[in-house]
């Protein structure tokens, strides 16, 4: 049986699947740093994701970047992306950059990942796993979210199809959409806890060294707000 995802001879038609990679936050919680610079084997987060992302498939990826940008550009312009900019104003925004993410995505899509750039276990087979669940979502689904133990995780997928731009308080970029279209949502649950490990705090990143046994290299904070250590 040829792979799920690219076709040939699989059970399901190949997607078009298009990405949009979150690493504009300014990482308040751990000190106020560039979270997906942090070093996992010598390699950023960043990198990791994006090589993964390659790894199974997806067509196109947009990387937005806000906080730290200048930081985290030249760790990536070397691959085939797009990066989006986000205005200073739209920083803080999560919603704002899931949207400038999705509208710099072009052609024919049939779905869309969001992905947050501080998950740091995150490799190709399990986005190929979450995208296989999409597939086989059924009729009526629009979103699909991994959920390990009753704790929802990411990435979160959606049907490009249900994507309005211009409408901003009833699209998939808004947290509220989840809650406001239950049914077409699907809960995908799965005893993979790497979909709900990310970095927010010294708690997670001593967490995440206990689980590899390794130690995390973190970059600096040279961009903190004046009076942060």
């Amino acid at each position: 049986m040829g792979c799920i995802l690219k076709g040939g001879g699989g059970l399901y038609n190949r997607l078009t699947v298009g990405a949009v990679v979150l690493a504009a936050g300014q990482g308040s919680r751990l000190g106020y740093l560039p979270k997906s610079l942090i070093e996992v084997g010598n390699i950023p987060l960043i990198r990791r994701q994006l090589i993964a992302l390659s790894g199974a498939g997806i067509d196109q990826v947009v990387v937005v970047l806000g906080h730290y940008g200048d930081q985290i550009r030249p760790v990536i312009e070397e691959f085939p992306i797009t990066i989006v900019d986000l205005p200073e104003e739209s920083w803080s925004s999560q919603s704002n950059s899931v949207r400038e993410g999705v509208n710099a995505l072009h052609g024919k899509l049939d779905a869309v990942l969001v992905v947050p750039s501080d998950m740091p276990l995150l490799g190709g087979q399990d986005y190929i796993d979450l995208i296989g669940a999409f597939k086989t979502r059924g009729e009526g689904i629009s979103m699909v979210r991994p959920v390990v133990c009753q704790q929802p995780g990411n990435p979160v997928v959606f049907d490009y199809s249900i994507v309005d731009l211009s409408n901003e308080l009833n699209d998939p970029m808004c947290r509220s959409w989840w809650e406001q279209h239950p049914r077409e949502c699907l809960s995908w649950h799965t005893d993979n806890s790497r979909y709900i490990v990310d970095l927010d705090t010294a708690e997670d990143v001593a967490e995440v060294q206990k689980r590899l046994g390794k130690r995390l290299r973190m970059p600096s904070n040279k961009e903190a707000p004046s009076g942060v250590a």
